[in-house]
């Protein structure tokens, strides 16, 4: 059984110099409206695409990044060895579980389909990156329904998950604190921009937590067999990011996460 390693002391966090692919996986939704006026009634509806800071910061650093939505995700995700195998680093962002779960022919045809978190769970193992990052349908999520409790992601990520609702709703703003020396916020000021939400987890034992909303992490660190992982609790867009999306610090905290979740395989 792979397990996290206890490497992760200040001297052994090192970052990798070479640009990567990386891999990024949610952040996109449809909203559908309906207007009532009188006893007249009619639907509207948009979609959402909320990943362009990320990406933008990411390609800015010399990244080249694959963006899966959410609506495409499900039948677009790495099934095979090979298929994965490209990827440096692997990010989630506010993306449940069974969207990457319940391919249309395992749910509607009950056949046998490539299990995506299973070839996660096996790629970090192997020296690769992953990194979760916090919204509604991250971690347990809004109602529990993110769901990775369980999953192999629970066995990489260095947090524990709560198994229901996790979210931490803070509309007056929450400033983190710095509680660990890591290369991931070298050169980064020590007074860090406000949030106005994260996801509720619990360190592992093994794990390094770098930031924390005085008792609640918002980063930690770890290792699962020759990989890195990282939880960041909170989100890299608004609602949740409040400012930080506009912090000076914002490009080079996400370049230098990704180098260093990746550094096994330079």
């Amino acid at each position: 059984m792979h397990k996290h390693g206890r490497r992760t002391s200040a001297a052994a966090l090192t970052l990798r110099k070479q640009k990567m692919k990386i891999l990024l996986v949610g952040e996109t939704w449809v909203i559908a409206e309906t207007h009532i006026k009188g006893i007249t009634t009619y639907g509207t509806g948009s979609s959402v695409n909320e990943a362009a800071p990320l990406i933008d910061a990411l390609t800015s650093a010399g990244h080249e990044v694959v963006h899966l939505g959410n609506d495409v995700a499900l039948a677009e995700v790495p099934r095979t060895v090979e298929a994965i195998s490209q990827y440096d680093v692997i990010l989630f962002s506010d993306v449940g579980a069974d969207n990457l779960l319940l391919h249309p022919d395992t749910l509607v045809r009950a056949q046998r389909t490539g299990d995506f978190l299973g070839l996660l769970r096996d790629h970090v193992s192997e020296g690769a990156g992953f990194a979760m990052i916090g919204g509604w349908m991250s971690f347990s999520g809004r109602e529990g329904k993110a769901r990775y409790y369980g999953t192999p992601v629970a066995d990489v990520l260095p947090v524990t998950m709560l198994g229901y609702d996790d979210r931490n709703e803070a509309p007056a703003g929450v400033t983190p604190h710095v509680t660990a020396e890591s290369p991931i916020i070298d050169g980064l000021s020590s007074e860090w921009p406000w949030f106005l939400g994260y996801n509720r987890v619990q360190a592992k034992a093994d794990a390094l937590t770098v930031l924390t909303f005085d008792n609640d992490p918002l980063l930690v660190t770890g290792e699962y067999g020759r990989g890195r992982s990282a939880a960041f609790t909170s989100d890299c867009t608004p609602h949740w990011a409040g400012n930080f999306v506009e912090w000076h610090g914002y490009v080079k905290f996400w370049d230098q996460l990704v180098r260093w979740l990746a550094a096994a395989r330079a």
